[in-house]
């Protein structure tokens, strides 16, 4: 399965998107032009920021400052992971 992405807002320099990730989801590689801030709404998630490990649960948010590598290790197992994305150009 694949992820979700449900844009919420678009305004200025600055996008929200809602994204819903499958039990056990693993990402390929991100390297985006903005910055991205996140957190995790529901279930958990495992990532890969610029080759070091995070783990993230409900309410846990991190900075992802633009440019950086960055990938789901994996998800939940047994429920979907939500997050909320916000990108600032």
């Amino acid at each position: 399965m694949e992820e979700i992405f449900s844009n919420l807002l678009s305004y200025k320099n600055v996008k929200i998107n809602k994204i819903i990730s499958p039990p056990n989801f693993v990402s390929d590689e991100f390297i985006q032009d903005e910055d991205e801030w996140v957190i995790l709404l529901q279930g958990s998630g495992i990532l890969e920021i610029n080759h070091k490990t995070t783990n993230l649960v409900k309410d846990s948010h991190i900075f992802i400052p633009a440019k950086t590598p960055h990938k789901i290790i994996s998800t939940a197992a047994n429920i979907e992971t939500i997050w909320l994305a916000i990108h600032i150009f």
